[in-house]
């Protein structure tokens, strides 16, 4: 017999979860979340989870070390509960960043992180647009790594924009990047970038025809918006219009990126709903695209061992 489903969300991202829940035709499962007077974080499942499929869907974004302990603990309780199988639904996976080694005696902290989640007891993960998709291999569990990228080209696709150049901000974008060019026949240029110091950008060059078109900036993450501003700088002084559109899956969007994307040659900003979005007024021409229901039917397939490959097409 099919062992039963179960959804429960942490709070980094609560309406994502019950938009997925809704999209499932569930209630979310009822756990308490609480904080000790330290700052230590306490949580009880109100509900029987013996047997069932536990899924608990909480991305790790700010406060990143909040929402990781959160989900861990998360875990570990549904592990001594003897859930039949626990799924870590991550829609935004912190730390993807620091994927490899750049400079000596640097940590790999996202392979930490995929170490942590499985001794916590995750046996699967699903996840969407990591920063690095090798990332997927850190893991000994399975990972279903979803995409925004469909998506995204539709929503765009449907503008009906004319004579566009879909940018990367730097060469290591562009496999992707390509997938998004491809679905809107629309050719691609790439931006060359380094890095001067941490959490700084500088873009070195630009390779592609940009001159008279509508550039779509394409990213996964926008934390601080600083490669995108150079981008921007970048296309302009290469001759694009001053209409500008930027997409990425994941809006960090840390303070500075408020006003580096107000600039008035940015059209429109477009994310998903992975992180909760900012507060009304704080980016004017921002457009959040639901994941919830490309998440909701991830899980109702992992949950009937069915093919998640029709999702990516």
């Amino acid at each position: 017999m099919k062992n039963g489903m179960k959804l429960f969300a942490g709070t980094g991202n609560r309406p994502l979860a019950e938009a997925i829940a809704g999209y499932l035709g569930m209630q979310l499962g009822e756990v308490s979340i609480s904080r000790f007077s330290d700052g230590e974080c306490y949580v009880k499942f109100c509900e029987s989870v013996r047997g069932v499929d536990a899924f608990v869907i909480q991305p790790t974004c700010p406060p990143v070390d909040t929402n990781l302990v959160e989900l861990l603990i998360m875990i570990d309780a549904l592990k001594r509960a003897s859930a039949a199988s626990i799924t870590a639904v991550i829609p935004y996976y912190g730390y993807a960043r620091q994927e490899k080694k750049d400079a000596p005696r640097e940590p790999i902290t996202a392979k930490l992180i995929a170490d942590i989640l499985t001794v916590a007891g995750a046996n699967r993960i699903v996840t969407m647009d990591l920063h690095a998709g090798a990332i997927q291999g850190f893991f000994n569990i399975p990972v279903d790594h979803l995409t925004a990228i469909p998506l995204i080209s539709s929503y765009i696709k449907e503008k009906g924009l004319q004579n566009i150049v879909i940018v990367s901000t730097d060469e290591g974008r562009v496999k992707t990047v390509r997938q998004v060019s491809s679905r809107l026949g629309a050719p691609i240029a790439v931006g060359y970038k380094y890095h001067p110091e941490h959490q700084k950008t500088q873009m070195t060059h630009l390779a592609g025809d940009v001159e008279g078109k509508i550039p779509i900036i394409v990213e996964d993450i926008i934390t601080t918006g600083g490669s995108i501003n150079e981008c921007v700088d970048a296309l302009l002084e290469h001759g694009c219009k001053p209409e500008i559109y930027v997409a990425a899956t994941h809006g960090v969007l840390t303070e500075p990126a408020f006003d580096r994307l107000s600039r008035q040659e940015i059209k429109e900003v477009i994310i998903t709903d992975t992180i909760p979005a900012p507060p009304p007024g704080k980016l004017e021409r921002l457009n959040v695209l639901s994941v919830a229901p490309l998440f909701g039917e991830a899980i109702r397939r992992v949950h009937e061992d069915l093919s998640i490959t029709s999702l990516f097409y």
